[in-house]
């Protein structure tokens, strides 16, 4: 299950220690027979029609919990936000003019959602993994709603006025203030309640939590940080963050969001999605980073049902341990020296296997 998978998140301290172990592991066993395990395991194939039900009903409370932030973010957007003092000395940054979206919102969900899973299905229907696709997807959707209901309950509880407030409170240009020196409004009230959510920005934080999804996505796929140094991988991997740039810097263009507005809005979502991607697989650096980590545990549940059946000379026991989950012991008769691995680096394990 997902939430099994959180210990992973500090996987990074032990990647020297699994390098080491594969190059040992491939010293041992040759580059001839290590490549063909890594192929054998690129190959294997889960389609839809046969393990798809299986898969998401093991994630059914996940769909469920993401009905529920749907629910969440369209109460968010719904209700007033605090409507902060505006005093006639604050104005001074308030004056910009009320522009267009250069980037409109329907668009948003175009970008940072569909274009994402469109590329998940890509993949797909080169390898047939539906793992890869329903945990993309799952992983995809997770980490833009909850970028979403943390910007908007942030913007409704900050209510920060946005950069063209002035034009939104008075159209005719005519300020009128109370005794205590606030604003009176006398504009449309959906521009006024759209003027108290400057902070942060939700085209900036929607844009880095997709597509910066996207780009780790993409970074594991195509072998970005193989240690081989292509930099076409690199820009590809670089062009969905560059996209979402260019939509935070529009922000400021408009005159809808302060700088500072856009930056925590970028952060914040490109946090939310590395947190939401490293929940489902592995880093992009690491060697197994092409697959989820379901895909490996299918492939090893597999694996290890062959070898029970008596056709290879290697037993592969699942033993469980009390901080790290389950794990393989491989032992091979006639070999010396055996070794535990933990589940940080699963193709050792497959490549052990010798399928």
């Amino acid at each position: 299950m997902a939430w099994s998978k959180l210990g992973s998140l500090f996987s990074f301290l032990k990647f020297q220690g699994i390098l080491q172990r594969l190059r040992q592991q491939q010293q041992q066993q040759g580059p001839s027979q290590s490549e063909r395990a890594t192929e054998s395991a690129k190959r294997a194939e889960y389609p839809i029609r046969t393990y798809g039900t299986k898969v998401a009903w093991n994630h059914l409370h996940d769909w469920l919990i993401l009905m529920l932030l749907v629910i969440i973010e369209v109460g968010l957007f719904v209700i007033h936000p605090f409507y902060r003092f505006v005093g006639k000395d604050m104005m001074g940054d308030l004056r910009y003019p009320m522009k267009d979206n250069t980037v409109p919102l329907w668009a948003v969900p175009i970008y940072s959602v569909l274009l994402p899973i469109c590329v998940s299905i890509f993949f797909y229907y080169r390898r047939k993994d539906v793992y890869d696709l329903h945990h993309s997807v799952l992983g995809l959707l997770f980490a833009v709603l909850i970028t979403a209901v943390i910007t908007d309950a942030i913007k409704d509880a900050v209510g920060r006025p946005r950069p063209d407030f002035f034009w939104r409170c008075f159209p005719d240009g005519k300020d009128v203030y109370d005794k205590w020196g606030n604003v009176v409004c006398h504009g449309n009230k959906a521009d006024i309640k759209e003027g108290h959510k400057s902070f942060p920005s939700g085209h900036a934080s929607w844009s880095f939590a997709g597509l910066g999804y996207l780009s780790l996505y993409l970074a594991g796929k195509i072998h970005t940080f193989d240690r081989q140094g292509h930099i076409a991988k690199l820009c590809i991997t670089v062009i969905p963050l560059l996209a979402a740039s260019l939509v935070a810097v529009s922000r400021v263009d408009d005159y809808w969001h302060h700088w500072n507005d856009v930056f925590a809005g970028g952060f914040l979502g490109l946090v939310v999605s590395a947190f939401c991607y490293r929940q489902f697989f592995p880093n992009p650096y690491d060697d197994d980073g092409w697959g989820p980590y379901a895909y490996f545990d299918a492939l090893l549940e597999e694996l290890s049902d062959n070898n029970g059946d008596g056709a290879a000379q290697t037993t592969n026991q699942l033993t469980a341990h009390p901080t790290m989950g389950v794990h393989i012991v491989n032992q091979t008769q006639g070999s010396k020296g055996d070794s535990d691995y933990g589940p940080s680096s699963r193709l050792d394990d497959i490549e052990l296997g010798r399928r």
